[in-house]
C-alpha cells in the first residue's frame, strides 16, 4: 500500500490518451478536465510529489524533483489530460534552488535580497515592489512557477527566530509591504505564496503550538496584514501555518481558509500547507486547504479512504482540483516559457545594494559623526562580523548566492583603509573558529541552522592604545543571525554578551581618550538590547542583513553616498521581559533536537508556551502596549535618524464621501538631500471597547528632497482603516466620538495633530462569528 501513490504518480507519466476525446487542460473546460480525471488523479494532485524522506514515512517521489533541483517541490503531472507539474521554490530573500548540479559546469546562484525587516525599514512601497520584480524575473528565468513568499507574521516578540522573514511588529506595514512584494513578483508571470496564514509567531514546537487568542486580537493584529495582502495583490497562493489556532490546526480550520479567506475577503487563488503541516488530510481538503505539500502515501490513502467512505465529499476535492489546475493555467510552464538559467545577476545585485542602504536605520550620530569626515582614511575594524557579514538568516529564507560582501570589502571598494595588524588578526581567527565549528555532515537540519558565532577577539588596552594611535576612527560591528526551528534565547543574543560589552568599553574608553570617534554597526536580523550601552559609541548604525552587497552598502551610508532614510518597523525595549508577550513566550525553553514532523499523539501535560501559548497581551502588541501603559524605551516604533532635518507644518484634514484626508507639508531644514517617512497615527475614543493610545493608520515617503525643498504629503483614512473589530457583535465597527490623527516622524515623536468628528457609528462589516470559542476567551480573561 506504501507504494501505491508513487505507482500511481509513475504510471501517470506513460499513460497514453484514450482517444481524441480526451479533455485537454487548456484546450477544454477545467470542468470538463476535472469530470475527466478519475478519483486517484484528483487525489494525486492535491498531493505534491514528495520530497527527500526525513520521517520514516516513504514520501511520493516523482519524476518531477529533477525539473529545477533544490525546488522545494512540484505538483504531480497528469499527462493524458495535459496536465503539467509546477514548481514552488523558496524563499522570502531570494529564490533557493541549487548552485551546482551534477555534471553541469554552469551555476546557478541566485540573488540574496535584504531580509524581510531590512525592506519594512524603508516604509518605500515602490522601492519593495521593484525588489520584488527582480527576485521574480530570477524565478521566472531559472524555471520556477511559485515563489513560497513573502513572509509576513507579526513580530509578536523579539526573540522569534524567523522575525528576520517578516516585516513588522504592525499590521498595516506587514500587509503594505506584502502586497507591494507580491505585485512585484507577480508582475512577471510568476506566483507567490504569502505565508505563514496564520500566527506563526514562534518556532518553538511551531507544528504543534496551539496560539490562544481572542477574536479581536487576531482579527486585528494577526490576520490583517493578510487581509490587505489578500485584497490589494492577490497572490496565486497563501501558505497556512504549522501552528494550531484556538484548538484548531490553521491547515484544517474551514472559518480561517473559507469563511474568513475566500467569503469574507474574496480570496480566489489557491490555499497550500507549510511542508507537512496539519495531522488529518481529509479535514483540510475539507476546509479548502487545496494542496498538501510535499505529498506523502499516508496523505494519498487517507483522502481516497475519506472520500470512499463519505466522510469527504467528492464536491470537496473537485473544489480543490479546480483551484490547482487554475494555478497550473497561470503558470509559466504551463504556457510554455523558455526559460533561459541566465537571470541578470549584475543588475539584481545592484537592486539589492540599492534597496538595503533605504532600509538601513540610523540610531545614533553625535555631533554628526557620520557620514565619515573626509579626514577618515583609516578604520580599525573590530567584531567578527566586520569580516564576515551576514547576508540573511537562515532555513527556507536562506539564498545560495555567489558572495556576499564583508564590511572590509565594502569600505575597501569606498576607498578606505584598515589596521593590517588587526585586520590580520581576525580573519586568522575567524579561519580558525570556522575549521572548529563545521556544521555536522551527517545532520540533516545543519543546513537550516544559524553557524556557530566565532568568540569575540579581547584586545587588551596597550594594544587598543596603539591600534588607536594608528587609525581615525573604530568600527565595530555586532552580529546575530536565526532561522528556523529554534526561537532566539535572552543570554547572549537578545542581551550583548559579556565580552561584547567588555569590547564597547574597552574600545570607546581608549579611543575617546584618543579624541577618536567609534561607529557600531548592528548586523542583525532581529531586536538586541541596546540601552545598557547605546551611550558609549558617538554613532549607531542599524544595517541589518542587507543581501549579499551588504558591505558595499553599509560603506555607502557610512560615507554618505546615500542618506540614510529607514525607520524602525519595530520597537526596541529597553529590557526584554518589558515587551507584552515576553511572559508568554518560550524565552526560557530548552528545546531537544529539531523535529520536523509532528509526533502524532495527544500529549496529555501541556506544557504552556511549548504546547499552547496564550496571547493574554491581546491588541497591545508592541508600540500599542508601550505608548498606551507609557513604557520607557530604547528606540520606539518609527525611529530613525538622517544626515539632514525635516520640519512638519500646515497640517489639514478634510472629509468627502466619508473618507478623511490628511496633508501635511514636509520640508528639509538640513543642508543635504534626503527622504522622511511621514507617519499617521489615530487616537480613538476608547468607548465602547478599550483601544490603544495610538495606531498606525497610514504612511508615506517623501521624494528626495533638495535643502529647502517642501513637498505636501497626503495621506487618506477611509472607514475601514478607522474600524475596530467588535467580539460582541462579530463585526468591524468605527465607534461614534472624536478622534486625533497625530502626524509623526516615530511612534515617540509627533509633530502634529489634527481633530476630526465621527458623528455616528459606522458599521463597515458584518463577519462570521468564528476562531472565539468561549473557553478561549475565559482563560484569557
Amino acid at each position: 500500500m506504501k507504494k501505491i501513490s508513487l505507482f500511481l504518480c509513475i504510471a501517470a507519466l506513460f499513460v497514453a490518451c484514450n482517444s481524441n476525446k480526451t479533455p485537454q487542460l487548456g484546450k477544454s473546460s477545467v470542468d470538463k478536465v476535472i469530470a475527466a480525471m478519475t478519483l486517484e488523479e484528483k487525489v494525486q494532485l492535491l498531493i505534491g510529489t514528495g520530497m527527500a524522506d526525513f520521517s520514516g514515512d516513504s514520501a511520493v517521489i516523482g519524476e518531477t524533483k529533477s525539473l529545477v533541483p533544490g525546488a522545494a517541490g512540484t505538483t504531480c503531472p497528469i499527462p493524458r489530460l495535459g496536465i503539467p507539474a509546477i514548481v514552488l521554490a523558496d524563499g522570502p530573500a531570494g529564490l533557493r534552488i541549487q548552485p551546482a548540479r551534477e555534471g553541469d559546469s554552469q551555476t546557478y546562484y541566485c540573488t540574496a535580497f535584504p531580509v524581510g525587516t531590512l525592506l519594512a525599514s524603508t516604509w518605500n512601497t515602490e522601492l519593495v515592489e521593484n525588489v520584488g520584480k527582480a527576485m521574480g524575473n530570477e524565478v521566472l528565468e531559472y524555471g520556477a512557477d511559485v515563489l513560497l513568499g513573502p513572509a509576513l507574521n507579526i513580530h509578536r516578540n523579539p526573540l522569534c527566530g524567523r522575525n528576520f522573514e517578516y516585516y513588522s511588529e504592525d499590521p498595516l506595514l506587514s500587509g503594505k509591504m506584502a502586497a507591494a512584494m507580491v505585485k512585484g513578483v507577480q508582475s512577471n508571470g510568476v506566483g507567490t505564496s504569502i505565508k505563514h496564514f496564520a500566527a506563526n509567531n514562534q518556532e518553538t514546537n511551531r507544528m504543534a503550538n496551539d496560539a490562544r487568542m481572542s477574536a479581536r486580537a487576531l482579527r486585528e493584529i494577526y490576520l490583517k496584514g493578510f487581509e490587505i495582502a489578500v485584497k490589494e495583490s492577490q497572490p496565486q497562493t497563501v501558505m497556512t501555518s504549522y501552528n494550531y489556532i484556538n484548538g484548531t490546526y490553521a491547515s484544517e480550520s474551514r472559518e480561517l481558509l473559507t469563511n474568513i479567506l475566500r467569503d469574507e475577503w474574496g480570496y480566489k487563488g489557491t490555499v497550500m500547507t507549510d511542508w507537512f503541516g496539519g495531522k488529518n488530510p481529509p479535514a483540510q481538503v475539507h476546509a479548502g486547504n487545496d494542496l498538501l505539500m510535499p505529498g506523502t502515501v499516508k496523505q494519498y490513502e487517507s483522502i481516497i479512504a475519506a472520500v470512499n467512505d463519505d466522510s469527504l465529499s467528492v464536491a470537496d476535492v473537485d473544489r480543490n482540483v479546480k483551484r490547482i489546475l487554475q494555478l497550473i493555467l497561470d503558470s509559466p510552464r504551463f504556457k510554455g516559457y523558455k526559460y533561459s538559467n541566465h537571470p541578470d545577476l549584475k543588475a539584481h545585485a545592484e537592486v539589492t545594494r540599492e534597496s538595503a542602504a533605504e532600509g538601513m536605520v540610523l540610531l545614533k550620530n553625535t555631533d554628526n559623526v557620520l557620514p565619515f569626515k573626509e579626514n577618515i582614511k583609516n578604520i580599525a575594524a573590530f567584531g567578527i562580523t566586520s569580516y564576515e557579514f551576514i547576508s540573511g538568516g537562515t532555513g527556507s529564507g536562506d539564498v545560495n548566492e555567489a558572495y556576499t560582501v564583508s564590511l572590509k570589502e565594502g569600505l575597501t571598494n569606498a576607498g578606505y583603509s584598515f589596521n593590517t595588524e588587526l585586520a590580520d588578526l581576525y580573519e586568522k581567527h575567524i579561519a580558525a573558529e570556522n575549521e572548529k565549528n563545521k556544521p555536522d555532515p551527517n545532520n540533516p537540519f545543519a543546513m537550516f541552522m544559524p553557524k556557530i558565532r566565532a568568540t569575540e577577539i579581547l584586545p587588551n588596552d596597550a594594544q587598543l592604545k596603539k591600534i588607536a594611535v594608528n587609525s581615525d576612527i573604530a568600527l565595530l560591528t555586532l552580529g546575530r543571525n536565526s532561522g528556523e526551528f529554534a526561537d532566539r534565547k535572552i543570554s547572549d543574543d537578545f542581551d550583548l554578551s559579556a565580552d561584547e560589552q567588555k569590547l564597547i568599553q574597552d574600545i570607546c574608553k581608549i579611543f575617546h581618550a584618543a579624541s577618536k570617534k567609534v561607529i557600531v554597526v548592528l548586523n542583525i536580523g532581529g531586536v538586541i538590547e541596546t540601552a545598557s550601552w547605546k551611550e558609549l559609541p558617538d554613532g549607531i548604525l542599524l544595517a541589518w542583513q542587507a543581501g549579499q552587497e551588504g558591505g558595499n552598502t553599509v560603506a555607502d551610508v557610512l560615507k554618505g553616498a546615500v542618506n540614510p532614510s529607514g525607520k524602525l518597523p519595530m520597537t526596541f525595549p529597553v529590557n526584554y521581559m518589558d515587551a507584552a508577550s515576553s511572559a508568554n513566550f518560550p524565552y526560557d525553553y530548552v528545546p531537544g533536537p529539531p523535529v520536523m514532523f509532528p509526533a502524532g499523539e495527544v500529549k496529555k501535560d501541556l506544557v504552556k508556551n511549548v504546547d499552547y501559548t496564550n496571547y493574554e497581551e491581546d491588541i497591545y502588541v508592541g508600540y500599542r502596549y508601550f505608548d498606551t501603559f507609557n513604557k520607557n524605551v530604547s528606540y520606539p516604533f518609527g525611529y530613525g535618524l538622517s544626515y539632514t532635518t525635516f520640519e512638519y507644518t500646515n497640517p489639514t484634514i478634510k472629509k468627502n464621501k466619508g473618507i478623511y484626508t490628511v496633508t501635511v507639508d514636509v520640508k528639509n531644514t538640513g543642508s543635504v538631500a534626503g527622504k522622511e517617512v511621514v507617519q499617521l497615527y489615530v487616537s480613538a475614543p476608547g468607548k465602547s471597547m478599550n483601544k490603544p493610545a495610538k495606531e498606525l493608520k497610514a504612511f508615506a515617503k517623501t521624494k528626495f528632497l533638495q535643502p529647502d525643498e517642501t513637498q505636501t504629503i497626503q495621506l487618506k483614512l477611509t472607514p475601514d482603516a478607522l474600524a475596530s473589530f467588535d467580539e460582541a457583535n462579530s463585526r468591524w465597527t468605527v465607534e461614534a466620538g472624536d478622534y486625533t490623527g497625530q502626524i509623526g516622524s516615530s511612534s515617540g515623536e509627533i509633530k502634529q495633530n489634527v481633530k476630526f468628528d465621527v458623528p455616528k457609528e459606522i458599521i463597515v462589516e458584518k463577519t462570521h462569528n468564528v476562531m472565539n470559542p468561549k473557553e478561549v476567551i475565559n482563560k484569557l480573561k
